[in-house]
């Protein structure tokens, strides 16, 4: 079997390893008549074209940039920074592969058999999450009568931007893709119409805490889809250092071990294989690897200038707030 952790220690670029990875990938499929693997070969390429043919990046950043000066200047009380990155390809691989393993053991769980395979391919028409932005606000407390009404405040707010961007994106060639009733927004602050969008994991929180806005939009000029967050300074926190970050790594490598005792090696290969190849990225230690631009003192000190581990950055937009003696009533 071909996993990504082959391809991690040969000093090779990150284009490199997605070209290697993905075409021995393709002929052991080919091979082996594993249509998954052929499956999870063109999801490698597709990123390959995302990092290698990234003009209509350019374009589409340019559109978010939009946002953000309408953002600065219909809120210049607020301070809040726009993220924009390409999955890393070690987060994508862990993502495919948990798909597979996710989809094949609830399957199991419901119905006492194994899906057939057109059943795991139709599963993984999901990945619409490989480039994705983040809007993150904080209201600082020099605009505050009260401090501790804070969240709440800065939450109204979040709704608010989250009720403006759908028609401001569609404005200029977005169009909002239902979000499948996952997490169905039950929040009287945002409109009705755009709840069938929106994933909302503040009414209802997501594992471990998490709490974000999610909506995904296909740009209808670059013909692909992109994801966009909305979050709190607080929530950003929470997700990225804090317990929903650190407790959810370690509870999802339990959840993945409890998962290989229901389903005994050897009785679906598919399983097996995505399993595995998980398994091996959970016990990775960063620093033995040699990827060019990519360094680790271990796996918390990280020095990432290609993209492997924690995303290709496409923009950071900051915008600090500017008057600092203002009220919020």
């Amino acid at each position: 079997m071909i996993t990504l952790n082959d391809y991690l220690y040969s000093g090779d670029t990150v284009f490199r390893i997605l070209q290697k990875y993905s075409g021995d990938l393709r002929k052991e499929a080919e091979k082996n008549h594993n249509e998954i693997d052929l499956v999870h070969s063109d999801f490698l390429r597709q990123i390959s074209e995302l990092l290698e043919h990234n003009e209509f990046l350019t374009s589409q950043s340019q559109k978010i940039r939009d946002f953000y000066m309408y953002m600065a200047k219909e809120y210049p009380f607020l301070a809040f920074t726009f993220k924009g990155r390409i999955k890393s390809l070690i987060r994508a691989e862990r993502k495919f592969n948990g798909y597979v393993v996710e989809y094949i053991y609830e399957y199991y769980q419901k119905h006492g058999k194994y899906p057939d395979v057109s059943e795991i391919k139709a599963s993984l028409n999901c990945f619409r999450d490989l480039i994705a932005y983040r809007i993150i606000i904080s209201l600082p407390k020099c605009h505050l009568k009260d401090v501790n009404s804070r969240k709440e405040q800065e939450i109204c707010y979040l709704y608010e931007i989250a009720n403006t961007l759908p028609e401001f994106l569609k404005e200029r060639g977005f169009t909002m893709e239902p979000g499948g009733e996952v997490k169905k927004s039950t929040s009287p602050f945002l409109r009705d119409s755009l709840k069938p969008y929106y994933r909302d994991y503040i009414c209802e929180e997501g594992n471990y805490g998490y709490q974000s806005l999610h909506i995904t939009f296909y740009d209808n000029s670059a013909r692909c889809y992109m994801e966009v967050q909305l979050r709190t300074k607080d929530m950003d926190d929470y997700a990225e250092i804090g317990p929903a970050n650190h407790l959810g790594y370690e509870k999802m490598q339990e959840m993945e071990r409890s998962k290989r005792d229901v389903i005994s090696q050897g009785e679906c290969i598919y399983f097996d294989e995505a399993y595995e190849r998980g398994m091996l990225l959970q016990k990775l230690e960063l620093k033995d690897i040699d990827v060019n631009m990519f360094t680790a003192v271990n796996n918390s000190l990280i020095n990432d200038g290609c993209g492997l581990y924690r995303g290709r950055l496409i923009l950071p937009y900051e915008h600090l707030s500017r008057f600092q003696n203002d009220r919020i009533d």
